[in-house]
Formats: C-alpha cells, sequence, structure tokens
C-alpha cells in the first residue's frame, strides 16, 4: 500500500509511513504545519487505497455542532414529527457510520463547541444525538486534524483535553527538487528555467526577514501557470511578464512583519536578485541569451515598446536588460539550470 500511495505523491515517504503506522494502531491524528504542504493530497491517497471514505470539513467558526454532527429536516420534522428517517448526517456522523477517515482543516479556527464534539468521538468512538440516539464507529473511523501553528488570525487555542486525544506530526516544507518536480506536475510547463525560478522565489519568501509567513508552493504553481499563458500571449518571455505573474501570484500569499514595505515591492525585488543571479551563474551579456525548452527553435530575439517604463525599471535595479529592452526570447530548447 505504502508504494502505490507515494506513487501519488511527491516525497512524503516518512510522513506516509507515520500516519499509517498511527492510523493502523488505532490513533487520530494532529498534523502541524504551514499551507500547501500536502496535507489533504497525502491523506486522500492514504484513503482511497486504504478503500475507506474520506470526508473533509474546513474548520471555521461558523462550524457548528449541527453541521459537524447532522440535523433532522425541519419541514419533515414540522409536518409528521421526530423520525429516525429524517435526520440528515453530518460528516462526522457519515463517517462513523461509514468507517472512514474524517479530515478536519484548519483545526484551530473552530468554535470550542464544534471542537468538544469530537472528544467523545475521538475517545469512546460514539456520539449521542438527541431524539436519534447514540451513533457508534465502525472499527475504521479515525479522525485526523491539521493545524497552521504560524496563523494567529481568527484562530483559538485547542483544548489539552481534545489534544490529548491526538498523536501528532509536522509537516513541513519539502526539499528544493520536491518542490520542482510537485510545480512541474501541477502546472505542466515545459520551461525548466521557469519552474525553478517560481520555485526559488516561494522558498525566498519563507526566508526573508521582512516576511513573517512566506508563500506555499502554490504560489509558485499559480506564478508558472500565469506566466506561461502571457508568454503564449504575447509570443515571447517578457520581463514584465515575469513581474506580473509573479505579483499576481505571490502578493496575496504572504504576510508582511514590515508594514512599510508592501508585498508586491518585496516580490519584485526578489524576482530581480534570482534573475541576477541567474545572469551571473551564465555569465551572460545579456538576457536574451538565455534559453528555454518550452518555446520553439524558430523564435528568435525580439525587442518591443509595450511595457518599457516597468522594464526600464528593472533593468536599472538588476541590470538584467539594456534600457529599453522588454523581451526576453528562448533561442534552443537547451534546458536553463541552476547552480
Amino acid at each position: 500500500m505504502l508504494q502505490r500511495i507515494l506513487r501519488r505523491v511527491v516525497g512524503r515517504e516518512r510522513e506516509a509511513r507515520a500516519i499509517l503506522a498511527a492510523l493502523a494502531a488505532g490513533r487520530n491524528v494532529l498534523l502541524q504545519g504551514p499551507p500547501g504542504t500536502s496535507k489533504s493530497t497525502l491523506l486522500k491517497a492514504i484513503a482511497e487505497e486504504s478503500g475507506v471514505d474520506f470526508f473533509i470539513v474546513e474548520g471555521t467558526a461558523d462550524l457548528t455542532p449541527q453541521k459537524l454532527v447532522g440535523t433532522f429536516n425541519p419541514a419533515k420534522v414540522m409536518a409528521e414529527g421526530f423520525k429516525p428517517e429524517f435526520f440528515e448526517p453530518g460528516p462526522l456522523t457519515r463517517a462513523m457510520e461509514r468507517g472512514g477517515l474524517l479530515y478536519i482543516e484548519e483545526f484551530n479556527r473552530m468554535s470550542e463547541e464544534a471542537a468538544n464534539v469530537l472528544i467523545r468521538a475521538a475517545e469512546e468512538r460514539e456520539i449521542s444525538i438527541p431524539r436519534l440516539g447514540v451513533v457508534r464507529a465502525k472499527p475504521s473511523f479515525r479522525i485526523v486534524c491539521a493545524m497552521n501553528p504560524y496563523d494567529d488570525v481568527g484562530t483559538s487555542k485547542v483544548s489539552r483535553a481534545l489534544l490529548d486525544r491526538f498523536v501528532m506530526l509536522r509537516m513541513d516544507y519539502q526539499s528544493r527538487g520536491e518542490e520542482v518536480e510537485i510545480v512541474k506536475l501541477r502546472s505542466g510547463s515545459k520551461r525548466q528555467w521557469l519552474i525553478e525560478l517560481a520555485v526559488d522565489l516561494a522558498r525566498a519568501t519563507r526566508q526573508h526577514p521582512a516576511v513573517k509567513m512566506g508563500a506555499s508552493i502554490r504560489g509558485a504553481i499559480d506564478m508558472v501557470t500565469i506566466a506561461e499563458q502571457l508568454i503564449a500571449m504575447r509570443g515571447a518571455v517578457s520581463l514584465e511578464d515575469l513581474t506580473i505573474a509573479a505579483i499576481m501570484a505571490f502578493s496575496p500569499k504572504i504576510w508582511m512583519r514590515d508594514p512599510s514595505k508592501s508585498p508586491e515591492e518585496l516580490i519584485e525585488e526578489i524576482l530581480q536578485s534570482l534573475l541576477a543571479k541567474r545572469r551571473q551563474e551564465l555569465n551572460m551579456e545579456n538576457p536574451s541569451e538565455l534559453r528555454d525548452e518550452g518555446a520553439g527553435d524558430e523564435e528568435r530575439v525580439k525587442r518591443r515598446g509595450d511595457g518599457r517604463d516597468l522594464l526600464d525599471k528593472l533593468s536599472r535595479r538588476a541590470d538584467l536588460a539594456p534600457r529599453g529592452a522588454a523581451v526576453m526570447v528562448v533561442t534552443s530548447p537547451e534546458p536553463l539550470r541552476s547552480g
């Protein structure tokens, strides 16, 4: 089973083994880690390869015990009174009845009342529903919760009583090579240099002193997919388009520690630094020497006036292009490698 799971997830062998062991031991699991670290992808693969139903619940302040457990249909109750067949089960009840895997995202955003419902389900494997009775879980029923320890907005402290019913596993960001592979698979892009650039930008935001919480791999995926569309529209690789794609993809995904600088400014700075470093590694005289395996062999360097103000600004800040040069275009299918 482990090998089948790993064929569906990039990396994460250690985490897959740990989760499988905990579930097989009859334990409920709490996953701690930032967004975009393959938690839901891994759990879905585990559930499907184990042959159990998979239920996902988004933990929010609006998640009430009734939404989690279920309610009676009010119209039918008004007409005929309370009957078992009028009960509409929520995800917790359905997971217990089917012996499924209940996955609760943003666990620490749930209300205390909703979280308390899980205590009996996790410990005694049963819940009491007024006017319906006791619902007992099938043997394969498990609860897996996830929380972002770095997120302190709209969250609440999880009670010790509930945490005592779980074992915990930390899932941090994956290696650079694994993130490159994820972006390649998710974006479908053939431009290795673009994929590596986006991944390096995402990783740089996580280490920058002005950033409280950096971007997940979703930012890199978004940047590559947007950049591919912009490249297709222009018919060439443009500094302006790379900047647009980067800002659109990453600006909503980072939390700034320093309010004096905007996310857009920071992303632009990091992008120019990465491009300048790439140019130095290749010892290039001009960024038009960049090669890109994602383009056709007949494409040649083009110069255009559109976006000239922005590109002039970029060339002054990072010395990436001569003044007024708006476009980088590839001349060969050979990929660009990073050092």
